[in-house]
């Protein structure tokens, strides 16, 4: 039977990024808006983001050479390929980038806080309570919806290009957990739930291991979520920072 998926999926969430430090500022000073001065596509990482990427490519670069990535691909945003570019030097791979992989956008509630969202944007908080975040679209954004639309074409390309390969996958927290909805089949109410229980890591892994017997063409299987034992083995301080724009996520 020929595989059609690869024989091991790893998603990793980017290490902590400016943006994220900037955002919990933002929350603590009781701001409107977050003091970020590049475009959300350019916003680097940390210093703390680096070390957990550092941390991360060091595992990776520790695992037996038959179980190794041979594959990454990353979102083009700036905290992502950064991550990516880490790990892949600890691999002597070169990364791919597809901007199916990007942040969820999010239009005009970009770089507001959940109370400049209700003081500027009242109506588009009422319509996101009605909605919900699964299915709620800012204007000149995009919903939950419109995210797991241009990674199901994403996973199509994988499993076209990588069929039985090992691919690491580098973006985002809401892309994480789209990635989750669609490879586990999930609903609506299950994914967000698992959204309720807490923040995707910096640097968390999620694991996925074909299963050759579960399906024709073969199946993946969950094997770890939210796995941060690579940082906390190095020293690197484990954190699970909302991004810059989570009120919109």
């Amino acid at each position: 039977m020929k595989q059609t998926w690869p024989k091991q999926i790893w998603i990793v969430r980017h290490g902590e990024s400016a943006g994220n430090v900037a955002r919990d500022a933002a929350d603590i000073a009781g701001h409107s808006h977050i003091d970020i001065a590049e475009r959300d596509v350019d916003v680097p990482l940390s210093g703390l983001g680096r070390e957990q990427s550092d941390a991360l490519g060091a595992w990776f670069g520790g695992l037996p050479a038959s179980d190794l990535p041979d594959v990454i691909v990353a979102s083009p945003y700036k905290r992502a390929a950064q991550t990516a570019d880490i790990i892949a030097r600890r691999l002597g791979l070169d990364v791919s980038t597809d901007e199916r992989l990007r942040e969820k956008e999010f239009g005009v509630l970009d770089r507001l806080t959940r109370r400049g969202i209700e003081e500027l944007h009242p109506d588009q908080a009422e319509f996101r309570r009605i909605l919900g975040k699964f299915y709620h679209r800012p204007p000149a954004g995009e919903s939950w919806c419109d995210v797991i639309l241009r990674l199901r074409s994403m996973l199509d390309t994988i499993s076209l290009h990588y069929a039985d390969r090992r691919v690491l996958i580098v973006a985002h927290q809401v892309v994480v957990l789209c990635l989750r909805y669609i490879i586990e089949n999930l609903s609506e109410d299950q994914i967000l739930d698992i959204d309720r229980q807490g923040d995707v890591a910096n640097c968390g892994v999620t694991e996925y291991t074909a299963d050759n017997v579960k399906d024709v063409g073969g199946g993946l299987v969950l094997t770890r979520y939210n796995f941060v034992a690579p940082l906390v083995e190095a020293g690197a301080p484990v954190t699970a920072e909302t991004d810059a724009n989570v009120a919109a996520r």
